[in-house]
């Protein structure tokens, strides 16, 4: 893709992965169908806990990951269509579950805020290093706890410590750990980009000079 394909963007934003395809309503729309699928299909993913209402998935993981790579909008467009088929009563949450009176309502609400919150940091360029990725995957995590914990008390009616214990605490080591993955695969593939990019410079430059002599 040629560097006049790229979008236009504010003054100090950077590129993140999926405008690297272009900017338009129709690709916009399809990248956020696509993410939501993603982020669906993950959810899939799941085990349940005897303990808790709260399975163990990798929905967390596919919500960083389409945050980053498709930005603010467009990563809150994916997992705000992927809440709505679930809402609507497609089994799409962890599971196969659907609906709105389900105990981990909050967690999907969370889901949206942290994707923006991922997106909108990877628009600041905080996707191209691993460390800062992680930091970045890791607050996005616990905003998902900031609203899953609190309708969590609300819906199973108990109080704040036993929904701590049972919608928080034993997550934490595998949310590390998804952050730790998700914070680097983005950075790993704008390395593998940087690289194909670098060869092909390299292997059109003999072109270039024996077509100047």
């Amino acid at each position: 893709m040629s560097a006049a394909t790229l979008p236009n963007l504010p003054r100090g934003q950077h590129l993140v992965l999926a405008d690297l395809l272009g900017r338009s309503c129709a690709k916009d729309a399809g990248l956020a169908v696509i993410g939501a699928a993603w982020v669906a299909l993950a959810s899939q993913i799941a085990i349940p806990l005897g303990f808790t209402p709260v399975p163990l998935s990798l929905g967390t993981f596919a919500v960083l990951t389409v945050g980053s790579a498709l930005g603010s909008q467009r990563g809150l467009a994916a997992v705000a269509i992927f809440a709505a088929a679930g809402w609507l009563g497609a089994p799409v949450f962890a599971g196969g579950h659907h609906g709105l009176e389900l105990p981990t309502s909050g967690y999907i609400l969370g889901y949206m805020l942290a994707a923006f919150f991922v997106g909108r940091a990877a628009e600041q360029g905080w996707d191209r290093s691993a460390i800062r990725a992680f930091a970045v995957m890791a607050g996005a995590s616990a905003v998902i706890y900031l609203f899953g914990v609190p309708y969590l008390v609300f819906a199973t009616n108990t109080g704040w410590w036993p929904a701590i214990a049972q919608g928080a605490v034993p997550f934490i080591p595998g949310d590390l750990l998804k952050a730790a993955a998700a914070g680097a695969s983005i950075p790993a593939l704008w390395h593998l980009l940087a690289a194909r990019r670098a060869t092909r410079t390299k292997s059109s430059e003999p072109e270039k000079k024996s077509t100047s002599a």
